[in-house]
């Protein structure tokens, strides 16, 4: 049992780390929900553009300029150039599905729900050294969110709401000495949040996203049933917006992740007897960004934001993340919205991470990352 715990401990601690990151570049968080989200670099807790808000800021819901009902549906594609000891993986596209809606019950009252791929990816490595000859690491990776929620105008001053987090999440794992076939959880958390506009040209936002209570995965193997428990982090988000006139927004967030409560370190059990305990060293991060919105004539508006968040990934914890892709920092964002028709509007984004690389402190293994993204968003509203 000794001996394969080892094994396997060293398999899982140099492609797990790697799993956890996806449609995502705030460690295991991505950037934006929407379009709209992703161009402003994640800025919309104060002053949020759509439905999508129902996931990140629910009281956002409230503040939306509607009449009825919106819809805003959309979907990504990652590319994630990166490497683990300079080996690349071949892996490189990805697909991010995401949606919401939004009904307007009273001038009061509004209801949404909105599903989104939060995590979601895998690397495809044939070899990484520095255990060379055919160690190939294949993984697949996913974390979906539904969540149902409200926000409740309370006076014109004040919004509040709260959403009900479904989640679910799959994952697989092949390599030259572990085949654990792609299996799924379901959990549970919960988001709340509020506004507050003081004025015409201010307005705050603040949300908070509990930590996601994920069941356990379960995996049958020759030798026993292997079990593992991996959460997702809460989070706390502060948000500032500007709005000097109806044509510019200007915002700033800044965000708190719990990383260390669920990746400092993990257990994998085998018959109900830990086999190994994986320290991947996972520091919580503050992430800072800022977004620039301008309505350049009646149908077009257009946006830019820049992001930033210390990889929660140290020198001293490279090793136990060899593949992971939790490491970019700096990142810069592009959007546009374009008005269709009366009701119907489409938007697009584009992010870049910016490389980055971070060493072993014995200097023997570097992992490292960059990332384009680009949202595609239709929206309807009436």
């Amino acid at each position: 049992m000794e001996a394969i715990g080892k094994k396997v401990g060293f398999v899982l601690c140099a492609t797990l780390g790697a799993n956890g990151v996806a449609w995502a570049t705030n460690g295991d968080q991505m950037l934006g929900v929407t379009a709209t989200q992703w161009g402003m670099a994640g800025a919309s807790t104060a002053a949020p553009q759509d439905a999508g808000t129902v996931l990140t800021n629910p009281a956002g819901l409230a503040t939306l300029e509607f009449d009825e009902f919106r819809s805003d549906m959309g979907f990504g594609f990652l590319n994630p150039p990166r490497k683990a000891n300079g080996v690349d993986s071949d892996s490189d596209l990805y697909l991010i599905p995401s949606g919401a809606l939004a009904y307007r019950a009273n001038d009061k009252l509004t209801f949404g729900m909105g599903m989104s791929g939060l995590s979601g990816m895998g690397v495809d490595f044939d070899d990484i050294t520095p255990m060379p000859g055919n160690q190939n690491v294949v993984t697949t990776k996913q974390f979906y969110k539904i969540a149902p929620g409200f926000g409740y105008r309370i006076n014109e001053q004040w919004t509040w709401g709260a959403a009900l987090n479904i989640d679910y999440q799959s994952l697989a794992v092949d390599t030259s000495t572990l085949h654990l076939p792609q299996n799924q959880t379901f959990g549970f958390g919960a988001t709340v949040g509020a506004t507050y506009q003081p004025n015409d040209v201010m307005r705050f936002g603040l949300s908070y996203i509990s930590e996601q209570d994920m069941n356990e995965f379960e995996w049958n193997a020759t030798d026993g049933k292997y079990e593992m428990d991996m959460d997702a982090a809460q989070q706390l988000a502060f948000g500032a917006a500007f709005m000097p006139s109806d044509d510019l927004l200007i915002e700033a967030d800044i965000k708190w992740i719990a990383f260390s409560d669920v990746l400092d370190s993990i257990d994998l059990s085998r018959d109900g007897q830990v086999v190994s305990t994986f320290n991947y060293g996972w520091d919580d991060q503050m992430v800072y960004a800022i977004g620039v919105q301008k309505k350049v004539n009646p149908k077009t508006t257009v946006r830019v934001g820049y992001n930033y968040g210390e990889s929660p990934i140290g020198p001293e914890d490279v090793k136990a993340n060899i593949g992971s892709l939790a490491v970019t920092e700096h990142h810069l964002s592009l959007g546009l919205t374009r008005e269709l028709a009366k009701r119907l509007s489409g938007s697009l984004s584009y992010v870049h991470a910016f490389n980055n690389e971070i060493t072993s402190e014995d200097g023997t293994t570097t992992i490292e990352l960059e990332q384009n993204v680009v949202n595609l968003q239709i929206s309807y509203r009436n």
